[in-house]
């Protein structure tokens, strides 16, 4: 799981080109609020997520809470890969 953490912080780093390094992003982190992730960047890590993960998103799944922390996104790749 911790790996799995590490890959999806490298990928909201390079597909929001972040400046900041993976390692700085806490794991219940709220990334809306301190990464100003919005409606665009949270397609970009929907792509992120089909790009680096093979996980697909169909509309009818999408849920802002599964982008709030690491962890909530780790565990929506865990139940879907």
């Amino acid at each position: 799981m911790e790996d799995l953490k590490q890959r999806i912080k490298q990928m909201i780093v390079d597909h929001l080109f972040l400046a900041v390094t993976p390692s700085k992003i806490g794991d219940d982190e709220p990334l809306m609020e301190n990464y100003g992730v919005d409606s665009v960047a949270l397609f970009e890590l929907v792509v992120g997520l089909e790009e680096d993960f093979g996980v697909s998103m169909e509309d009818r799944d999408f849920s802002v809470d599964t982008f709030r922390t690491v962890n909530t996104i780790a565990k929506f790749v865990e139940a879907n890969s």
